[in-house]
Order: C-alpha cells, then sequence, then structure tokens
C-alpha cells in the first residue's frame, strides 16, 4: 500500500514550466489545481505530458447555479484527462433537502462523465462538519470524498475526539487525501515538524492510517495524497510585516517526505 504524492500549485510562483520541474525533481507523481485558464490550458497538457505527471482537478460549485456550475466544471475538467477529481461542493447554510438533491445530480453527473468525484471536507461547503456528511453519506451511499479533515478540527475546535463513530463512516467513502494538519483554532499549523504540534500531527497520521488501511483491505495498492499547505491566509505571518513564519515549499516537501517513510512503516510487511 501505498501513499502516491501529488503537489498542489496552490501558492506556488513562477511560470507554469518551472513549477512542474520543480515537482518532477522533487519526486511528487502528480499535480493538483484547479483547472488551468484557457490561454493555459495547452501548455499545461503538454506539461503533463512532458513530466509524467498525474493531474488531479480542482472544481467548485457556485451559489447562483450550484448543480449546473458543477456540471459544467466537471465537463471542462474531464478534458485534461484527470485521475479524479476533487471539488468544493454545495453550501454550508443549503437546507438539507437542497443537499440531497444537488447530491444526488452529482452523482449522476459523475457516473455520466465516468471519472470518480471526491467531495472535500471543507468549511463554508456542505460538508463542513463530520455529523452533516456521515449523515448525507448515509443518506447517498455511493458519494465519495476527498478527506480534509483539518477543516473539521477548526469547525468543531478540537481533535475531533467525541467523532468516532461519523469518523468510520467517512473513512470508508474516502479516495482521496488533503494532508494538512489542523488544531482546535485553525485549519493549518504553522509547521507540522515543531514539536509544540506533534499531538495534532500523530492524530491526523491516524485518521490517514486508518483510510490507507482501508484502501488495503479491498486490495488497492494506492491513495493519493496531497500536503496541501497553503500561502498566508492559511499560514500563519508576522505581525505588522505579513511575513510567512514558514516557507511553503518546504512544510509541502516536508509533510510529503515525512508521510512517505510512515507509509513504509505502516506497510512493510
Amino acid at each position: 500500500m501505498q501513499l502516491k504524492m501529488i503537489k498542489a500549485l496552490w501558492g506556488m510562483e513562477g511560470s507554469l514550466e518551472a513549477q512542474f520541474e520543480r515537482i518532477s525533481k522533487a519526486g511528487y507523481k502528480g499535480v493538483e489545481s484547479p483547472l488551468p485558464a484557457p490561454e493555459h490550458a495547452a501548455k499545461f497538457r503538454e506539461l503533463l505530458n512532458e513530466y509524467q505527471l498525474d493531474y488531479i482537478a480542482m472544481v467548485f460549485s457556485h451559489a447562483d447555479n450550484h448543480a449546473g456550475s458543477f456540471e459544467q466544471s466537471v465537463e471542462q475538467a474531464a478534458l485534461f484527462n484527470p485521475i479524479l477529481i476533487n471539488s468544493h461542493s454545495a453550501k454550508d447554510s443549503m437546507p438539507w433537502s437542497e443537499q440531497i438533491d444537488f447530491f444526488t445530480k452529482a452523482l449522476a453527473i459523475e457516473q455520466r462523465i465516468g471519472l470518480p468525484i471526491g467531495h472535500e471536507t471543507h468549511r463554508g461547503r456542505a460538508m463542513f462538519t463530520p455529523w452533516g456528511t456521515a449523515e448525507l453519506l448515509k443518506e447517498l451511499p455511493d458519494l465519495r470524498l476527498t478527506a480534509d479533515f483539518s477543516h473539521w478540527c477548526c469547525v468543531c475546535e478540537s481533535l475531533l475526539e467525541d467523532q468516532a463513530a461519523n469518523l468510520a463512516v467517512v473513512m470508508e467513502r474516502v479516495i482521496h487525501i488533503h494532508g494538512r494538519i489542523g488544531y482546535a483554532q485553525g485549519p493549518q499549523v504553522p509547521d507540522p515538524a515543531a514539536p509544540e504540534y506533534a499531538q495534532e500531527l500523530q492524530t491526523h497520521e491516524g485518521w490517514w492510517r486508518q483510510i490507507a488501511e482501508q484502501h488495503r483491505s479491498k486490495g488497492r495498492a494506492e491513495i493519493t495524497f496531497t500536503p496541501e499547505f497553503g500561502p498566508p491566509g492559511y499560514m500563519h505571518t508576522l505581525p505588522f510585516t505579513n511575513q510567512p513564519v514558514a516557507d511553503l515549499w518546504d512544510v509541502c516537501l516536508w509533510m510529503a517526505n515525512h508521510m512517505t517513510k510512515r507509509q513504509e512503516e505502516w506497510f512493510s510487511n
């Protein structure tokens, strides 16, 4: 069982060519990002092919027409031949009946397109709590997820100690992991290597291992893992200067290397 390391383009600087070259040299096996702007689409495809990198497409449903914007975005994403699609789906304030209607339509679109879609556990979206997500999964057994539990730590102001039953339901449906470490007061610790966040790191590792074990038990060889730490806005900064407290590239790479070592420990036999 392997965690297949994917690099998010979020927060990266420089040309697409420079970004792809750096990602490839670091040993990542793919990239994750929203769809490129039309003027960059041809270059984006060319670079995916040149560096033999897989692509995870990110799509976003919009408030004026969640179902329609989701369908349009998924159809556009399919043109880039992604290995899966990660979706920021629906809205946290959406009434339950509208959530069911949206995700029912989303499942029909997924079946028609023929690509796996993971709906992300994200603040501001329908799946912003473990209990709400578990209820959706019970209602719609074919829904699949991108697990970003850092958001839930922030929303619940905890490491989800009282959510074991809901997490058990959720983990069975995860097809992609966003490997960011959250804590009780935010979705991103300043640096996952810092000893003061050892408990948060260990807790997230435990969740990821359970997800990987689920896949292993079903005979799957890998699950994709994006160490998705973000730039300032997510990353802490120093007062008055807005200077980031850590280097984004280094933090993501540390997480990728750390989890590569962990998977070797977990699945060495």
